[in-house]
């Protein structure tokens, strides 16, 4: 039996997603059983950074949270910068974090738990540049390839994604 046949994990994208941030983690989630979900603010295909399109089947708001183990934020700029726009993906983020789910984030995703007002007093990583950001939201900034601070995880880019689902994995595990 997988370890993790009974959790079902939301992948949050939109054109301009760094495809390994996504479809390593993705990947990796179903070989340990998991149910994955791709939501973007409206259904359709949605473009990488470098040419693999992924199927968006679902927006936020149509997901029905009490079936929601966790949501995964794969970087890229042009992604999480398309998705922290969003209210209902702003809102989608707050409330996975509220009942506990794992929120994943990695390189330049952590703007969308900024914009969810999530990150007040937490212990986070990410990608160089937007380090600024995150502090200025109130994190904690560590730069480290894993940061895990209860239900968030976060890594700060491609070379971290071994940790990052390691992270993921471990964190739903013990959910």
């Amino acid at each position: 039996m997988k370890s993790l046949s009974d959790k079902r994990v939301v992948f949050l994208v939109e054109d301009g997603y760094e495809d390994l941030e996504c479809w390593y983690p993705k990947i990796r989630l179903e070989e340990e059983g998991a149910e994955t979900v791709v939501a973007s603010r409206s259904t359709g295909t949605r473009h990488s950074k470098h040419g693999y399109p992924i199927e968006a089947t679902q927006a936020p708001d149509e997901i029905d949270l009490s079936s929601v183990d966790g949501v995964v934020i794969p970087g890229g700029t042009g992604s999480p910068d398309k998705l922290r726009r969003s209210s209902e993906v702003a809102e989608f983020v707050r409330k996975v974090n509220e009942t506990g789910g794992i929120v994943a984030i990695i390189c330049h995703a952590g703007w969308v738990p900024i914009s969810a007002g999530i990150l007040s007093g937490r212990r986070v990583t990410g990608y160089q540049a937007i380090k600024d950001d995150l502090i200025n939201a109130g994190a904690e900034y560590l730069d480290e390839p894993l940061v895990r601070d209860d239900n968030l995880i976060s890594s700060r880019h491609p070379g971290d994604l071994p940790e990052f689902a390691r992270g993921i994995i471990e964190a739903l595990s013990s959910r």
